[in-house]
């Protein structure tokens, strides 16, 4: 009983400590097999001291869940601003862009000044509500089922007018980027949407606060490894950086 004690709690030192524990890891630390740490980690995730992940555990919920837009403004409102402003200047004169959905991208139409016209095919309401302030943009709204939660619309109707454009570059919002698990969104139907605006886009760049490393949403949109960019702020962690950069992502931190 003392040895099991005794790994309960190395294994709740180590995830306060480090936020995460991966399953080798504590193997090796420990010296016992992946199904003992399998074991220790389910029984952690009973007495609710951890949640259980693909490969290890975390201190915090990895699921997120569908919030109302004016909740998820409130959220790292500061880093959202610098994350629009940065990725606004990525637009170039005479550009042809699609814009996704969510707080993030809403801070991204508020920073874009154009520079000669700009083509801008968005789902997100906000979105085209902020840009029509700017008479050199021309404005296409996507049409279909409207989501209140995020004023955005989703289905077959936005899917089928995407068939008819190209894009040089695809800003994107999500609600979760897990390592394994992909890029996620927390509506089944908008992650088929972000699906067909990542094949409609040359180059996809994720716009995501720090909050959203290490999360997931219920629909996967995408692997990492589909993406070309991800803008963010310095709350996210080096090791994620690195290892996102090794698969050949470009970072931007703010």
């Amino acid at each position: 009983m003392s040895a099991l004690i005794d790994r309960h709690q190395y294994i709740i030192d180590r995830i306060k400590t480090e936020g995460s524990v991966n399953v080798l890891d504590l193997c090796q630390a420990l010296n016992v097999s992946s199904v003992t740490i399998r074991k220790d980690l389910k029984l952690l995730e009973e007495k609710n001291l951890l949640f259980r992940t693909h490969g290890g555990a975390t201190v915090d919920n990895p699921y997120t869940a569908d919030k109302p837009v004016n909740e998820k403004a409130k959220i790292k409102s500061d880093e959202k601003y610098d994350i629009g402003a940065a990725a606004a200047r990525l637009i170039v004169p005479n550009d042809c862009i699609l814009i996704a959905s969510g707080t993030t991208v809403l801070s991204l139409a508020k920073n874009i000044k154009p520079e000669g016209n700009l083509t801008v095919i968005t789902a997100a309401l906000n979105v085209a509500l902020e840009l029509t302030r700017h008479t050199e943009i021309e404005i296409i709204q996507l049409g279909g089922i409207l989501r209140k939660s995020s004023t955005s619309v989703t289905g077959t109707y936005a899917e089928k007018i995407l068939e008819d454009f190209s894009f040089s570059k695809l800003f994107l919002g999500v609600d979760g980027i897990d390592l394994d698990f992909g890029l996620t969104t927390s509506n089944m139907m908008e992650a088929q949407l972000n699906r067909k605006m990542i094949a409609a886009a040359q180059q996809t760049i994720v716009l995501a606060d720090s909050s959203k490393f290490g999360k997931r949403g219920f629909g996967k949109i995408c692997g990492i490894e589909e993406i070309e960019h991800i803008i963010t702020d310095n709350g996210i962690s080096q090791h994620m950086v690195d290892t996102i950069k090794s698969m050949g992502i470009e970072v931007t931190i703010v």
